[in-house]
């Protein structure tokens, strides 16, 4: 199948202006850099976050280029409780409210199940599912009191569908997939929706660099369009769940391909 070329990359329309949002997991190019690019073409004000250092400040300073003033960076290990709650902290304290939260931060690997071992099944957990399920809380948490918002996970077609070697990461992802469900109807009390994205393939370098160049080709090859996805096609709806186009979806998945069950 030939490969259909990838769309012209769509400029901002302020979907987003005035309003403040934290991205986990930005230090990059793959879907959290991506939205936070985005958001900030959006018009809102953006907190980024990630546990590599290096690269956050880097990421920082290179959107800091484009959109001066309405970016700011904290360090974040999502399986951290005392980390997350100081990035929810400095949010408020730099914004005085807290709008939009994208919890991107997660963990791959192979490995066949019957060779796995424990440490490999629960760091992938602690940080793809665990560290979602600490960074909605304390989203949660702070909303409640200012009155409303918008929280957007990612999640996976890896929670819908099986794949071998991927036991740790698709658990991870489904649970993704229920914990945005069960907090949508918790939230919706507080005036907070709750939904995700569910991205099939989105290429990026630092996927390219721990994925194998086979494994790549065969993934490309069941995308209907013949190619990934750009990370900021998956941004673009994620910026669709965080604005007023989408005012009456909570607890939804959105697949971002062609391949939900």
């Amino acid at each position: 199948m030939t490969g259909v070329e990838s769309p012209a990359y769509v400029p901002g329309h302020g979907l987003l202006a005035g309003r403040t949002a934290v991205v986990t997991a930005a230090a990059g190019a793959g879907i959290g850099g991506a939205t936070a690019r985005r958001f900030l073409e959006e018009g809102a004000r953006v907190l980024i976050s990630d546990a590599h250092a290096r690269r956050l400040k880097e990421h920082e300073s290179e959107l800091g280029r484009s959109f001066p003033g309405a970016v700011a960076a904290v360090g974040c290990d999502v399986t951290d409780e005392t980390q997350v709650g100081a990035l929810f902290d400095t949010a408020v304290r730099l914004h005085g409210r807290l709008d939009i939260v994208v919890n991107n931060a997660g963990l791959g690997g192979t490995s066949a199940l019957v060779d796995m071992t424990d440490a490999q099944w629960t760091k992938v957990l602690d940080v793809t599912l665990n560290g979602t399920f600490r960074c909605t809380r304390a989203a949660l948490r702070r909303m409640r009191e200012t009155g409303g918002g918008v929280i957007v996970n990612n999640a996976s077609v890896a929670g819908w569908r099986a794949q071998a070697g991927q036991a740790h990461y698709a658990a991870a992802k489904a649970g993704v997939m229920a914990l945005t469900r069960c907090a949508a109807v918790e939230a919706a009390e507080y005036g907070v929706r709750v939904n995700a994205v569910a991205p099939s393939l989105a290429l990026h370098p630092h996927l390219a660099k721990v994925t194998t160049p086979g494994l790549l080709e065969e993934l490309t090859a069941r995308e209907a369009f013949g190619r990934h996805a750009e990370p900021w096609e998956v941004a673009n709806v994620i910026v669709f769940l965080a604005s007023g186009y989408s005012s009456y979806m909570t607890g939804e998945v959105v697949s971002v391909s062609s391949r939900h069950p």
